[in-house]
């Protein structure tokens, strides 16, 4: 971008500025920190940014248009001038109809998508009256047993306006087969059905823990997956490949990206070896990041990852299809920077974390409420979190021109920062054999752990301040509040809920649908038409499950290497 007698004479300038006008400053009163970084500490934050420190950039090669690779300025040509990022809000509480009420809300509020959270059973491929369930039905999301909870908590919302994210991961495929059924029966197209399945479960070996099955057969049903949508459900994401929850684990902004890039190659060789082309199904692979408090770094991940997987994609497997290479994201904002005290300055941070997402061009979008570091957010809470996107999106400005940090010589320098350390980091996954390899050594969970215990350090040592945490704080206590709470009378009309269910349905068509399920198990068909036929005869999702645990064992973390 400069020629070298150029850049000659800025890095003249500013070592006269230095001298001039910093060194007597310096000597005078110092600066806050003796070292200053990014929010994780990876990359030091210089003084002054100049073209310098951009020297190098190629501007056709490195950055390119909105719209053209390597993407790094975003996927779409006209950005959020055409279309704005998909409002979509994480909920999902107690019983189906509850989660039905709160979704009507929401859309009557202007949301623009859904995200379904399912409650910890159901993550685990349980029913709520199994004796794992006790205690935990409805508290992190909705419980789902069987087909009729999925009935009811899409009754009235036709699934060919909307499109859903499913946060679900071992039961993935019980879950998509569940929608997909209620398509059916609503009249929709499997063809015209839109959303996502996170159905990543090797960030649930990392970070999660809500895994059932070992590593082997979980990559087979993601890639049955896979075969199965590419024809059936072609506007449908198959995967949702997940570094929010790496970043919630405690890693830093550039493990994040190298660990859920790391896995989506992983899933990408999976599926080429199980012979599926490249072009077949990376078209519909979507990533979820983690939106965090520093702004610059958090847009400089983002553009980083885009043309980052442009180039894995074109030099690892030479698709034919561009949309293969385009790396399409959600974002959450950070829920582990969430604050109990002082609540209300959670709608700050939660603002900076929402336009840092904005301005990297994310393409959906949730905003943590206020309260969810003491509880499911209320009503109240999701509809102010709602509001920040939308003042973002019509008052901010934020949203009328694409990349609008570019160029800015510290976002690129950052950028290209960020993109080496991650390369770094996947260069050692690789020496250690790849993803599956490095997480079934228990490698990439010390490398986590590592840094979230020296985060905290700094926390407890006052060197990372917490607002209203560590700093700040008040005495006065805190003010009462309403908390979205789940009583055993809610767990327990769930419960009921199930036992009616199976009094209603055919036991013979559910004992034949799970044995059919259990021989192609045991065989190498796919698995999805076979877990469908269970769904729609209502067997339940702990009795789709259990045929699969039964057939290819429960996980085991070993030993760390």
């Amino acid at each position: 971008m400069f020629d070298p007698d150029e850049l000659e004479e800025i890095r003249a300038s500013k070592a006269e500025w230095h001298e001039a006008e910093v060194e007597p400053v310096l000597e005078r009163f110092g600066e806050r920190k003796e070292t200053f970084t990014t929010d994780t500490g990876g990359q030091e934050v210089d003084r002054l940014y100049t073209p310098d420190d951009v020297g190098d950039l190629d501007y056709e090669e490195d950055l390119g248009n909105p719209g053209e690779p390597p993407y790094t300025r975003g996927v779409y040509s006209t950005g959020y001038r055409g279309r704005l990022w998909t409002m979509r809000q994480y909920a999902g509480f107690s019983t189906p109809e509850d989660t039905n009420e709160r979704y009507h809300y929401l859309l009557d509020e202007g949301q623009t998508g859904l995200s379904m959270a399912f409650d910890l059973p159901t993550q685990m491929g349980y029913d709520s009256d199994a004796d794992m369930a006790a205690g935990e039905v409805g508290k992190a999301g909705v419980a789902i047993d069987s087909l009729e909870d999925m009935e009811t908590v899409f009754d009235g919302i036709p699934l060919d306006e909307v499109s859903t994210s499913m946060t679900i991961n071992a039961p993935a495929s019980v879950l998509l087969a569940m929608y997909i059924a209620v398509g059916d029966q609503q009249g929709v197209d499997r063809s015209e059905l839109r959303g996502t399945i996170q159905n990543d479960l090797l960030k649930e070996y990392i970070a999660r823990n809500t895994y059932i099955y070992p590593p082997e057969p979980s990559m087979r049903i993601i890639t049955d997956i896979f075969d199965f949508c590419a024809s059936e459900t072609p506007k449908f994401n198959t995967i949702s490949i997940s570094g929010y929850h790496i970043r919630e684990a405690g890693s830093t902004a550039a493990q994040e990206l190298a660990f859920t890039l790391g896995n989506g190659i992983e899933y990408v060789e999976t599926a080429i070896e199980a012979g599926l082309d490249v072009d077949d199904f990376a078209p519909q692979l979507s990533f979820f990041f983690n939106g965090h408090n520093n702004i610059f770094e958090e847009v400089a991940k983002f553009r980083a990852a885009r043309r980052m997987w442009h180039d894995i994609i074109e030099e690892r497997f030479d698709p034919d299809d561009p949309t293969s290479k385009q790396l399409k994201f959600h974002t959450q904002t950070a829920g582990s920077m969430l604050t109990a005290q002082q609540i209300e300055n959670n709608v700050v941070r939660v603002a900076y974390q929402a336009l840092a997402a904005v301005l990297g061009g994310t393409q959906s979008l949730h905003t943590n409420g206020k309260d969810e570091a003491l509880a499911l957010p209320t009503e109240e809470s999701v509809r102010t979190a709602l509001r920040t996107q939308q003042i973002l999106a019509h008052e901010s400005g934020a949203a009328d021109t694409i990349d609008p940090l570019a160029g800015s010589y510290y976002v690129e320098s950052l950028t290209d920062e960020v993109e080496a350390e991650a390369y770094e980091i996947m260069d050692e996954v690789e020496d250690r054999g790849g993803m599956l390899e490095a997480v079934e050594q228990q490698w990439v969970q010390r490398q986590i752990q590592d840094t979230a215990f020296d985060r905290q350090k700094e926390i407890e040592e006052k060197e990372r301040v917490i607002v209203g945490v560590n700093e700040f704080e008040t005495d006065d206590g805190e003010p009462e509040m309403d908390v979205q709470e789940i009583t055993e009378e809610d767990q327990q009309r769930q419960i009921d809920s199930l036992e009616q269910t199976r009094e209603r349905r055919d036991d013979e068509a559910v004992d034949a649908a799970l044995e059919a399920l259990r021989d192609a198990a045991r065989g190498d068909q796919n698995l999805m038409p076979y877990i469908i036929d269970a769904v729609k005869a209502y067997a339940t999702v702990g009795e789709i499950c259990n045929v699969m645990r039964d057939e290819f064992g429960e996980y085991q973390p070993g030993a760390a290497v």
